[in-house]
């Protein structure tokens, strides 16, 4: 990698809320071993949590995740008479290949970065033993049979495809499913016979043929009429909960789905929508009784909790309601950064996106992240926030503040996420732009000019064109354009 693209990993890597199972910030070099078993250590969590690398950093304090440098220099150091990389590669098995790099931060800060593969197949072990961070304290893997297990287990069947109720005969398939409501949600006549519904629903991976007939787990997802019908997936239905006030200490109401995704949606997100406060601030530009929040945002958000949850964590689907902010949350960490969300896609459960979109439930690939922000700044709402942490998921929209009671974090986030916007819809963020999202008169451009600048330093936005000496007409891209 080049010096450039490895001072933009560290930076998004310090961006992460802590350390992780693939994540270790260290400031020096302690020894040997202990690197040998946090490679291990972060190649599994790295598989566990479907990254394709993990992590290993010297230079970086692991608390404040400031930047300090080291003096640790991996390649040049040894083991005994040994090279370190050498005397690793030999006690580790199977012998992955992971990628030292040096490099300096600046002209004062060397930083050294450990870039290792997730393991495949089967755990790392490093001198016969495998690791798995747990709480920032690397721990033998043995000692966690459950996440052992699921290494083992990645090379099985993906979720989606697993069976949920076997053994079944031909008429058993509707008792359990709600098959009409796929023919409506397509759009497409109901077959006049049995053998065609079963035909179509084998041809969509909903069914499969055995000795009998099994319904899947994908199947189940989406069409169960009760999902208590099917053993482990019940557990994914969607909760909705209502506080009362700004945090958890009172319930208002709450509401737990119990069908499947597919019958189950357009009523989760109405009773959603329901819940929501009207805006009183926008009432007064757009129609009285505006929500909140945008209904297409919550539509999309929940659309995306579904699609992107890791089916085989523990965990549900869940929406918060707050009287300051809504919370929409799915088990499992993505598997993009989340300020790529906006121009990046990848799901793990493909066949399950696939049928979601077509049922009509969500947009296209890539489509959907930019419609939410575009309704946050029509609404005049701060900005959208992604939080990962404890093997979940959060995505976060806060009810009405004016420019002046934001945070300058919060300013920074808006202007980058303005950016992505402009940026995906083929244009330019501008001073003017940004005033227009913010709602800034001309006569204050300089505040405007103020929050570029801090996005600028913050390295979440860069200049277009960086040779112009005109403030006045610059405009600017997100930092991974």
């Amino acid at each position: 990698m080049k010096n450039n693209q490895l001072i933009d990993l560290l930076n998004k890597l310090v961006k992460q809320p802590n350390e992780n199972e693939w994540l270790e910030f260290k400031l020096n070099f302690h020894s040997g071993d202990e690197i040998g078993e946090l490679i291990s250590a972060l190649s599994n969590g790295a598989c566990l949590h479907n990254q394709p690398f993990g992590y290993l950093v010297f230079g970086v304090e692991d608390k404040t995740h400031q930047i300090h440098g080291t003096t640790f220099k991996p390649k040049s150091h040894k083991k005994g008479n040994e090279d370190l990389e050498s005397w690793l590669l030999q006690r580790l098995n199977p012998r992955i290949d992971f990628e030292v790099c040096e490099f300096n931060y600046d002209d004062t800060k060397h930083i050294s970065i450990y870039i290792i593969p997730a393991a495949q197949n089967r755990p790392v072990e490093f001198n016969h033993n495998s690791f798995i961070r747990i709480n920032c304290v690397t721990r033998k893997l043995n000692d966690f049979p459950e996440k052992q297990a699921k290494i083992w287990k990645k090379d099985a069947a993906p979720f989606e495809k697993e069976v949920a109720k076997d053994n079944l005969i031909a008429s058993d398939i509707a008792k359990y499913l709600s098959t009409e409501s796929y023919f409506d949600l397509m759009r497409i006549p109901y077959p006049s016979n049995q053998e065609a519904v079963i035909e179509k629903f084998l041809e969509e991976g909903l069914v499969v043929k055995r000795k009998g007939y099994a319904i899947t787990k994908l199947g189940a997802l989406l069409f169960a009429k009760q999902l208590k019908d099917f053993e482990g997936i019940e557990r994914k239905s969607v909760r909705v909960i209502v506080y009362k006030g700004k945090n958890k200490v009172e319930t208002e109401r709450e509401q737990t789905g119990v069908k499947g995704y597919a019958l189950g949606f357009e009523g989760l997100v109405d009773w959603t929508n329901s819940q929501l406060p009207a805006n009183e601030e926008i009432g007064k530009a757009l129609r009285k009784d505006t929500r909140m929040y945008p209904e297409i945002a919550i539509r999309e958000l929940v659309a995306n909790a579904l699609i992107h949850q890791d089916l085989n964590e523990k965990g549900f689907p869940m929406v918060e309601i707050f009287n300051d902010r809504i919370e929409i949350s799915n088990p499992g960490t993505p598997l993009v950064q989340p300020d790529r969300f906006i121009d990046a896609y990848v799901s793990r459960n493909e066949k399950l996106a696939d049928l979601m979109r077509r049922l009509g439930f969500c947009e296209e690939k890539g489509s959907g992240l930019d419609k939410v922000i575009h309704f946050i700044e029509l609404y005049q709402l701060p900005p959208v926030n992604v939080v990962v942490a404890e093997s979940r998921t959060r995505v976060t929209l806060y009810s009405y503040k004016s420019l002046n009671d934001l945070d300058k974090k919060e300013k920074i986030r808006a202007c980058y996420q303005h950016a992505c916007l402009k940026y995906v819809s083929n244009e330019k963020m501008t001073n003017q732009t940004l005033r227009e999202r913010f709602k800034i008169e001309s006569q204050n451009a300089a505040i405007a000019s103020r929050i570029i600048r801090d996005a600028l330093e913050e390295r979440v936005i860069k200049e277009d064109n960086p040779e112009s000496k005109s403030r006045k007409y610059a405009s600017y891209l997100p930092f991974w354009a």
